[in-house]
């Protein structure tokens, strides 16, 4: 450990609050992408249901995601003044509620307010973040962060496949289409319910202790004053920086959940289900891309310090903007699927490779730089929505529009820069990372030895 924190990531471990809160908040995010977009795939059964225009499609996508820019702003003040335990446990069971209600939904403009209302779900990301950062030491924070975001972002994929798959089987048993889109919301809205439940029971804010605990005993914990913590962020322009590489990436990423299933479904002629299992591809790419971003990031700042860190955030979103140009101009579905793959890849680690950058700006106000960064991811989702709600602009155009955008956004990461003393500061915080992992190591490797010597005594007895 590293002043508490983890120095490594064990995955088969449960009993440290680290990899605990691992476990769990990657868990949640998953189960959240099932509740925020689990309505995605089935827009082709809805739009003709509700007799939506595009126009209307639309804007309940932006919905979607434009409310997650106000709750990410909010909750990563929150994770600051009452830990990410409270925050998230919160954050899910409320969540929940407009999951399991939309299928209450019987015009535009109720479905509309339920989509606005499930799109607080989106805050889950920023305390999922917040509660990795706090958890693991400057050498595989990197990392941390970037597998438990991208294994919870995994559920933006599976859900592609998966609700259409669970819409079938609803149908399969006798219920109407007009009940069975309805019915299956009910199933991720439970979930996020009882979720919520188990993070209060099986977390803790740091490895010290929860906030309230460590407040009693005249520990710092959070921001330091209310307020102060979003301030200090908001003035830093590195973090707006961050802002819009976060809207050239997950904002992507959000609009491609949304939209990819009626593009395949509506450019290649593919059906309902096909054009899901082909959307979803896009997220399940967070399987393990987005854990490279991070990894590469946490290698490189290990060499080359903070600045070798900016330098891989560049250069995957240029090639994210690249291979999103080539997936445009595709016509061909073999064709437009292989550059679909590719460019998920690198959307994906750019992902990763931003929250590697995150932690390191300013840890006094870790919850508001993550709040407002990840809001970023949010506000490029509504820009690029209002590409794709346009009745006169073609999806393939708008994509196109898009890859531009990302492109100058690589080259405005490298604005984000840091002073000697703040390099000179990481180099000491990551040798003490190193050496913390060195000596357990050595701990463990020791702990080992008389009991590997004990059982070939007993097997040669």
């Amino acid at each position: 450990m590293s002043h508490g924190k983890a120095v490594r990531i064990r995955l088969s471990e449960l009993h440290s609050p680290a990899m605990r809160a691992f476990h769990t908040t990657w868990l949640a995010f998953f189960l959240c992408f099932f509740g925020w977009f689990g309505i995605a795939p089935l827009m082709a059964v809805i739009r003709d249901e509700l007799h939506l225009t595009k126009t209307q499609v639309g804007n309940t996508v932006i919905a979607s995601v434009a409310i997650t820019i106000v709750a990410r702003l909010l909750i990563g003040w929150l994770c600051d003044k009452i830990g990410p335990r409270l925050s998230y446990s919160a954050l899910l069971i409320l969540g929940s509620l407009p999951v399991m209600g939309i299928g209450l939904a019987h015009d535009y403009t109720s479905f509309l307010i339920f989509r606005l209302a499930i799109g607080a779900i989106g805050a889950s990301f920023v305390i999922t973040q917040y509660h990795t950062s706090q958890m693991f030491a400057p050498n595989c924070v990197g990392t941390a962060n970037a597998t438990s975001a991208g294994w919870g972002n995994l559920g933006g994929g599976i859900t592609q496949m998966a609700m259409p798959m669970l819409f079938a089987g609803i149908v399969g048993l006798g219920v109407t289409e007009h009940a069975a889109w309805r019915l299956a919301m009910v199933i991720p809205g439970a979930l996020l319910f009882v979720m919520g439940i188990v993070y209060y029971l099986f977390t803790q804010d740091t490895p010290r202790g929860n906030f309230a605990e460590l407040r009693a005993r005249g520990e710092e914990a959070g921001a330091a004053k209310s307020g102060g913590g979003f301030l200090v962020a908001a003035r830093d322009l590195r973090v707006w920086a961050l802002f819009v590489a976060y809207g050239a990436c997950f904002g992507i990423e959000l609009t491609v959940n949304n939209v990819g299933a009626l593009y395949f479904h509506d450019a290649f002629k593919l059906s309902v289900k096909g054009a899901g299992i082909v959307a979803g591809l896009h997220g399940t790419m967070n399987i393990f891309a987005r854990t490279l971003g991070g990894f590469v990031s946490d290698r490189v700042g290990i060499a080359r310090g903070l600045r070798g860190r900016v330098a891989v955030l560049s250069f995957v979103l240029l090639c994210e903007g690249s291979l999103l140009v080539f997936f445009a101009r595709a016509t061909a579905l073999p064709q437009a699927i292989c550059f679909y793959i590719a460019f998920s890849l690198f959307v994906s680690a750019a992902c990763g490779a931003t929250y590697a950058v995150v932690p390191m700006l300013n840890k006094r106000a870790l919850g508001s730089i993550a709040g407002i960064v990840g809001a970023g991811g949010n506000a490029g989702a509504v820009l690029a929505g209002l590409l794709f709600r346009s009745e006169t602009l073609r999806a393939a155009d708008a994509f196109g529009y898009l890859a531009i955008a990302v492109v100058v956004a690589s080259v405005l990461v490298l604005t984000v820069r840091f002073s000697e003393q703040e390099e000179e500061a990481a180099k000491r915080e990551m040798e003490a990372s190193l050496l913390a992992r060195r000596i357990a190591d050595d701990e463990a490797e020791a702990a080992s030895a008389p009991a590997s010597a004990a059982s070939i005594g007993a097997e040669i007895s």
